[in-house]
């Protein structure tokens, strides 16, 4: 008996494991079978979309023709000489830079602000959050009133002041500054929702001790504070960037028209990838520029992955 009583506990155990482990995998294909219709549809509108642009890359097309020659690198070879590309580009990027870094560096203030008791402060919050739920072609059109050289808000505050009106969307030294300000605008009540909701995460256990240690409010935030909101940073910072390289609407609706920059002076590369496509019917041109905006976009994002993570690493 001393004997069988081991063998026959290790029997149930082996069985129960068994019926676990056929537990488990019942929950896994019930799982992957409730998601497969989800990412069988986003496999549809996402992924086949971008591996069709890239195989429509290698070729030229005019959206309307039978015929579709197979031109290979010819496409992206033609980028590097294009002037509207490498424009688009420029504009892209100094837009996306200057985008990303004003709304971070001010929502994240913004959130250590708001996130005190307060009884304005859930009113506050909401309108910082508005433009970001407000969609983008009457935000656009507004803006461009806002902007108007003769009759815009902008223009009517300096005339009251005594200053010259400014031709925000005309002047091809501001226009596309005046695209930024919309920018962070429409992006700011995001990013500050975020780091809100990542500060009152924060244990208060943790600032009450730095606080007890004669640490002040700066060194609280440097060093508590901060550190611990380096993954929602980082979410933050690239969201932004795949959203600020993907702007579109704004330049669209706001610089088309009467009030359009001169020299293409806010011509980003969406809006060049739309004009050759649907425009000029370069679909084979337009989707090399697509391809190439997604391998900017894939780059810098594994750049910031990169360095954030070399960055804890360090200090670990």
């Amino acid at each position: 008996m001393a004997v069988a009583l081991p063998e026959a506990s290790r029997g149930r155990r082996l069985e129960g494991a068994q019926v676990a482990r056929r537990r488990n995998w019942r929950l896994i294909l019930f799982a992957y079978g409730a998601l497969a219709p989800v990412l069988a549809l986003f496999a549809y509108i996402r992924v086949y979309p971008i591996i069709r642009g890239f195989e429509l890359s290698f070729y030229k097309w005019n959206l309307i023709g039978a015929s579709k020659p197979f031109v290979g690198w010819n496409n992206y070879t033609q980028l590097l000489n294009d002037h509207n590309f490498l424009l688009a580009l420029r504009n892209t990027t100094v837009y996306s830079v200057a985008t990303v870094v004003i709304s971070t560096a001010l929502a994240l203030p913004l959130a250590v602000f708001l996130a005190r008791r307060g009884r304005l402060m859930a009113f506050y919050q909401t309108v910082y959050f508005l433009p970001v739920i407000t969609p983008m072609v009457p935000m656009a059109i507004t803006w461009k009133w806002i902007y108007d050289y003769n009759y815009g808000l902008f223009n009517y505050a300096l005339s009251l002041v005594g200053l010259p009106p400014v031709a925000w969307l005309t002047d091809p030294a501001i226009a596309l500054w005046a695209l930024v300000i919309v920018g962070v605008w429409k992006v700011l009540g995001y990013n500050l929702i975020l780091f809100l909701v990542g500060i009152r995460n924060i244990p208060a256990q943790y600032l009450e001790a730095a606080s007890l240690d004669g640490a002040s409010s700066w060194q609280q935030f440097r060093f508590v504070t901060l550190p611990l909101l380096r993954p929602i940073l980082l979410y933050v910072l690239v969201t932004a960037t795949i959203n600020a390289f993907n702007v579109f609407t704004q330049v669209y609706v706001m610089t088309l028209g009467s009030q359009s920059a001169p020299g293409q002076a806010v011509r980003v590369l969406v809006f060049d990838i739309y004009q050759n496509a649907f425009q000029y019917f370069h679909m084979g041109y337009a989707s090399a520029e697509a391809v190439t905006l997604t391998l900017i976009v894939l780059g810098l994002t594994l750049i910031q992955f990169r360095f954030m993570r070399g960055q804890e690493a360090e200090k670990a």
